[in-house]
């Protein structure tokens, strides 16, 4: 199983929030390049990167941030927030973004995925779906919508898209436990490469995703709170030692 330890970036600063809500934030790093490096350096093998005033505000807001964390380290980065065109694609593609995440715009328009896929390829793109009781959320979390995930995600497969970001809100940043139940309906209903994020305090809990079969798991808060060794993390789950 991949492990994704996550840096989420908001004002340029490394922070983590708490259910979602952008009023419910903790500061963790002034720096978000160093924090990738700390996490390359422990052994992580790919980095999970959100620009959170970009999921608001729909533009790219932190792509200074970015470069300087795509300049330290050396491993595959995969980013959302903030996409909305077929440019704001290539503009991370060209700066060595590895994979691209589509979050809003795909509930928008679905044919902007398919394009998206046809365009810069399956490898290169996933969906991200943020859920709250198993309903997809849009524009930072901040509206719900009632269309259900697991439609949703089938919807995405026939758009050619091939990796989901699954994150239920109501346990992100909450040290609660991933949302076991509703990624195992998307993984079992989907067959595709699932990722399954939020929640994830204990090594446990990292046992229980890859016994449902995610292709990988996004740790947060647990690694900043040192709830988790991310090195230890990579050796038990990636390398099976």
């Amino acid at each position: 199983m991949q492990l994704y330890p996550a840096i989420d970036i908001k004002n340029g600063k490394c922070v983590r929030l708490f259910q979602g809500q952008f009023d419910q934030e903790t500061i963790y790093n002034e720096h978000p390049h160093e924090v990738a490096k700390q996490w390359e350096d422990l052994g992580a093998t790919y980095i999970h990167v959100v620009d959170l005033d970009g999921a608001l505000d729909g533009q790219w807001v932190n792509q200074e941030a970015m470069q300087k964390i795509i300049d330290m380290v050396k491993v595959p980065i995969q980013t959302g927030g903030g996409v909305r065109t077929q440019n704001d694609i290539k503009q991370r593609l060209d700066l060595g973004i590895e994979r691209v995440i589509i979050g809003t715009m795909a509930i928008k328009n679905p044919d902007f995925v398919r394009e998206a896929v046809q365009r810069f390829g399956s490898k290169h793109i996933a969906v991200g779906i943020d859920a709250k009781n198993g309903k997809v959320a849009t524009h930072g979390w901040e509206q719900v919508s009632d269309i259900e995930a697991v439609d949703f995600a089938r919807t995405m497969k026939d758009m050619g898209v091939e990796v989901i970001i699954y994150t239920d809100i109501s346990k992100d940043g909450t040290m609660a436990g991933p949302n076991i139940e509703q990624t195992k309906a998307l993984v079992d209903a989907t067959g595709m490469d699932i990722i399954a994020s939020g929640g994830v305090s204990k090594m446990q809990d990292l046992k229980n995703t890859q016994a449902i079969g995610v292709q990988g798991t996004i740790i947060g808060k647990a690694l900043y709170l040192n709830a988790i060794a991310l090195d230890e993390a990579i050796a038990t789950f990636e390398r099976g030692e």
